[in-house]
């Protein structure tokens, strides 16, 4: 059974479409659509985020110069083949001939080594840089999913603080309404008046923040899409059940030390440090190869012209290195050194993979619980603000009571809100570090979404 997962794949969304008014109507009609007609989900932006991201597109074009640099070391191992062609104009004289004449040169030269351990031993290393690559490619598009998904709700997070905002202060207003009838007919102190419009020229206030911080939000999900994102988003279903799979923590523990590109990425490194290793030991080795020439000509000793003469060679060469001044052997000490580096970093990543996968497995499991107490929280708020307004009529409380219920219930909403976003967040940075494919993750949080869904209505009853 799969573990919920969060990430990538993909493209391609609704393109917004353009305001457009006919003009010859005795009253204008739009018959275009805007852009915030359209909702956008998860899944969609990171559709697009895969195509846009520079992050990710150059994480591509590494892994990709990586099978490149993999094919170039291979080509020292081919068979190299060259071909040669020379033409000289040649002026002789002695005392026994004064002679001009033109002579020619072709030849066809293929060799093959047969032995040589550094070449061998440099391609094994590219293909592991290769394998590097490929998993740094994948890392970085995770981190660019997580990135994606804190950003998508902090989008949404700030628009719910707007709503908030202005659901309170309508909340306030009306309460500031009923003490301003009650102060009329002298049932309530002026102070209770006094109070409540400080409440709602403060909310007020607090409005103009968080519209900046729904503005601040979208353009850093605009600079990942790399488009202005101006539709709706889709958010968390009410009916949904937010959880983790029931997997162990030892089990994502193992998981993510199996399947984390970071893991990957450094155990490729270490075997790129190995065969780098015996690449420079492969210096000390000799080296056997096969030559095979073919050569016509018409020039012979001393530039003598002579009949052209087609020569057809074999040979083996063997050649043995015996002393470099010990650039050889400090080479292969350096490279040593190299590879005890990858290996520390191997271990050091090890490490940090199961450092963030339990922090994210507990902190998702304690936000998944604290959902269930926020909600009763903020349904038994709802109930203390409806006492405490129906109380204020009769006399029985004084405004900051209500006042005080009513900020009671929208920190529940916030704490409510915040818990939900915390949990899917952790859910992500859960299954980056456990490996799972990225397209996956999105998909399975995108499944928790609600297709087109408009703002939230946060106004009291």
């Amino acid at each position: 059974m799969r573990a919920p997962t969060v990430l990538l794949s993909g493209l391609l969304m609704l393109a917004p479409g353009t305001d457009a008014v006919l003009a010859q109507a005795p009253a204008p009609t739009s018959t275009g659509v805007s852009v915030s007609a359209f909702s956008s989900d998860l899944m969609q932006l990171y559709r697009e985020a895969r195509l846009e991201d520079p992050r990710v597109l150059a994480s591509f074009a590494q892994a990709q110069a990586g099978q490149e640099h993999q094919r170039e070391a291979m080509g020292a191992l081919l068979p190299q083949v060259s071909l040669n062609a020379g033409s000289n104009r040649i002026n002789q004289e002695n005392d026994l001939v004064r002679q001009s004449f033109d002579s020619e040169r072709y030849s066809l030269v293929l060799r093959q080594y047969l032995y040589n351990k550094a070449s061998w031993e440099n391609y094994q290393k590219f293909k592991s840089l290769a394998r590097q690559s490929e998993s740094e490619a994948l890392e970085a598009q995770a981190e660019a999913t997580v990135e994606l998904a804190q950003r998508y709700f902090t989008a949404l997070a700030a628009e719910d603080e707007l709503e908030l905002v202005r659901a309170e202060r309508r909340t306030t207003q009306k309460s500031l309404d009923r003490v301003n009838a009650l102060y009329e007919k002298q049932l309530a102190p002026i102070t209770d008046q006094l109070d409540l419009k400080a409440r709602v020229d403060g909310l007020a206030a607090q409005e103009l923040d968080a519209q900046n911080q729904v503005s601040v939000s979208r353009e850093a999900l605009a600079e990942i899409v790399g488009r202005p994102v101006k539709e709706k988003l889709s958010r968390i279903r009410d009916d949904v059940h937010l959880g983790v799979s029931a997997q162990s923590l030892e089990t994502w523990v193992r998981q993510g030390i199996v399947q984390n590109p970071v893991i990957k990425a450094n155990q490729s490194a270490v075997e790129a440090a190995g065969a780098a290793l015996r690449s420079g030991e492969g210096g000390h080795y000799p080296t056997l190869s096969l030559a095979l020439s073919a050569q016509q000509s018409n020039e012979g000793y001393n530039n003598s012209l002579t009949p052209r003469t087609d020569s057809y060679v074999a040979g083996v060469d063997l050649e043995v290195p015996l002393y470099s001044g010990g650039s050889t052997s400090a080479r292969v000490r350096g490279l040593y050194q190299d590879q005890i580096v990858a290996e520390q970093q191997l271990e050091l990543n090890r490490r940090r993979v199961v450092k963030e996968i339990t922090s994210a497995y507990l902190t998702a499991n304690s936000s998944g619980e604290k959902i269930s107490a926020s909600r009763n929280a903020l349904a038994s708020a709802q109930l203390s603000t409806v006492a405490a307004e129906k109380a204020l009529t009769y006399g029985m409380v004084s405004a900051v009571d209500v006042l005080t219920s009513v900020r009671n219930e929208f920190r529940a909403r916030r704490d409510l809100l915040k818990t939900q976003y915390d949990f899917v967040t952790h859910v992500f940075t859960l299954n980056r570090w456990a490996g799972n494919p990225p397209a996956e993750s999105v998909e399975s949080v995108n499944a928790w979404l609600s297709p087109g869904s408009a703002s939230r209505n946060f106004a009291h009853p």
